[in-house]
């Protein structure tokens, strides 16, 4: 008996041959015939991606995914970077939907929680961003992908515009295993400025009844930054970026982060540290990098997406940025995760909680909610052969280094923890156990959603001090490092003072007094802008933020 190896291209063009009565011209379909649509290219038990990222939404797709008959097609198994929106939980509620791999789910994670101990969604895995891209490739290949652009022309070419995103990653992996891909735009047009996604990538475009949802995830208002946040920022250039000369790297999302781009024109300067530290970014384009931008500071910026009113300051600062030939931002998530894996020396952001060990996470007992690409930044990669001077540094000072691989040289990425002893409403930001183990008890989870874990993490600062881990000969002054700099946490109520000052003799652990940073200067002085208003004044008015972010 002959074997078909075409099957799925059969299976393909049989879906579009469902559709073709729904076709008005070329590849275009009217918006009201969209529930049509997919309910012609669509089966039950396929694997869907929702475009679904940090900011961009395909959300006309996915509110009509919604209103599909579920008696007709159910058992969903989606696949998205980002469950973001009610639509992406609503098809769970509907029984549409039944099986659910993803990253980030942080404004859905009190209601995914929820819901997957109800049994409503059976949860594959909560991946990295590259984790999940790379998955597509291999056994989670989407079936049909519901993508999200700004323009299409009458063939069906897609521009995707500021916030390209993930979109050529799912598209690819869609198109190239026989898939459908839909694809909502904003508008169609005769011509576009730049082609983003060939036609020949694209089965059916739908211009979206209004344009399609991005959230403005990176913006932080320096008149929110407090004293201690600025303290922990002073700490972190004197006592990192300076002693390791750390010049590519990315920074998380968070007013830590918004405080050290906002001290470089002036605390950083005054350390004499201009052309040594910050040169290149794999990083959206914060508001508050503006600053350091303007006098000179940054060299190169490579975006996983774009940021709501940043548009023409890019286009005005081409030197700095990626830009298409229609001189808009390029954008891409998978390559912009790459590098942080591979061509950064330093990762830094902020946790929700932090164990004895030095594990870190953003969930709780109560939310899955995920961490898109913070693993993938987080991390020391293995595979790494090429060499700077802030890796080499920390690898040389990785004090079991020589216990795995002998006196063979090699390097190390820094990984820093940005954290906050006591958090909103005294909530503790270490923990003697995360909640992560309590979650994955409760979501019937195989592995506990850890975000880093401690053998990665080289450096913890709070504003009691700067823990250097790496440096930490065992597990047990490991956590003796971290219990000196945890506060008056149940953490840090275990310390011991005679082991903290030990530590503090060789270096390991780092008080403000020890860095000399007077404590007095930790200020809102120290911004150099203390405004949504001044941010716009640095940027020479290119820069156009939000209405939520205006108070003038």
């Amino acid at each position: 008996m002959n074997k078909r190896w075409d099957n799925l291209k059969q299976d393909r063009l049989q879906r579009i041959r469902n559709a073709i009565p729904l076709v008005k011209m070329g590849k275009i379909v009217e918006a009201k015939n969209t529930v049509k649509l997919l309910e012609a290219v669509i089966k039950s038990y396929d694997k869907v991606n929702i475009e679904g990222d940090n900011q961009k939404q395909a959300d006309f797709l996915a509110e009509e995914l919604c209103k599909i008959n579920p008696d007709k097609i159910n058992n969903l198994h989606m696949i998205q970077s980002a469950v973001t929106l009610d639509a992406h939980l609503d098809l769970f509620e509907k029984k549409i939907a039944k099986r659910i791999d993803f990253s980030f789910s942080g404004p859905q994670a009190d209601r995914m929680a929820q819901m997957v101990k109800e049994g409503k969604i059976e949860l594959g895995a909560i991946h990295t961003y590259l984790e999940l891209y790379g998955r597509y490739f291999i056994d989670l290949t989407p079936r049909v992908a519901l993508m999200a652009g700004y323009e299409a022309d009458r063939e069906g070419n897609i521009y995707t515009g500021f916030n390209t995103e993930d979109s050529p990653v799912v598209v690819e992996a869609t198109k190239f295993k026989q898939g459908i891909v839909i694809v909502q735009v904003n508008k169609i047009v005769d011509r576009l400025r730049r082609v983003d996604i060939p036609k020949d990538w694209v089965d059916f475009v739908i211009e979206a009844p209004k344009p399609f949802y991005v959230e403005p995830l990176f913006t932080r208002d320096p008149a929110l930054i407090t004293d201690s946040q600025i303290l922990r920022a002073m700490m972190v250039l004197k006592g990192i970026y300076a002693e390791y000369g750390v010049q590519r790297l990315n920074h998380g999302i968070g007013f830590d982060t918004a405080a050290i781009e906002l001290i470089l024109p002036t605390y950083g300067k005054e350390l004499g540290l201009k052309g040594k530290i910050c040169s290149y970014f794999a990083l959206n384009p914060h508001p508050t990098l503006i600053p350091a931008i303007e006098e000179g500071w940054v060299k190169s910026i490579h975006c996983f997406g774009g940021e709501n009113g940043m548009e023409n300051y890019i286009r005005n600062r081409s030197d700095i940025f990626f830009l298409g030939p229609d001189d808009s931002l390029r954008s891409n998530r998978a390559f912009s995760q790459a590098a942080g894996l591979y061509a950064l020396d330093m990762f830094i952001g902020g946790t929700l909680q932090i164990d004895e060990y030095g594990n870190s996470s953003t969930a709780t007992a109560t939310r899955i909610a995920g961490f898109g690409g913070a693993p993938n930044m987080g991390s020391d990669a293995k595979g790494r052969r090429h060499a700077t001077d802030a890796w080499l540094k920390c690898g040389s000072e990785y004090s079991i280094q020589e216990q795995l691989i002998g006196d063979m040289p090699r390097g190390k990425k820094l990984v820093v923890q940005l954290q906050e002893t006591f958090r909103e409403k005294l909530v503790p930001g270490f923990v003697e156990e995360l909640d992560a183990l309590k979650l994955a008890k409760n979501a019937n989870l195989p592995i506990p959603p850890v975000m880093i874990y401690g053998d990665d993490v080289t450096h913890i600062v709070t504003e009691e001090g700067i823990a250097y881990l790496h440096k930490c000969k065992n597990l047990d002054e490991r956590k003796e490092a971290i219990r000196a700099i945890a506060g008056y946490t149940d953490v840090g109520m275990k310390a011991n003072i005679e082991k903290t000052e030990e530590l503090r003799k060789r270096g390991i652990v780092k008080t403000p007094e020890d860095l000399e940073i007077d404590l007095s200067r930790a200020n809102r002085n120290l911004l150099a802008a203390k405004n949504v208003r001044e941010l716009v004044e640095w940027s020479k008015g290119l820069y156009n933020p939000p209405a939520k972010f205006k108070n003038w």
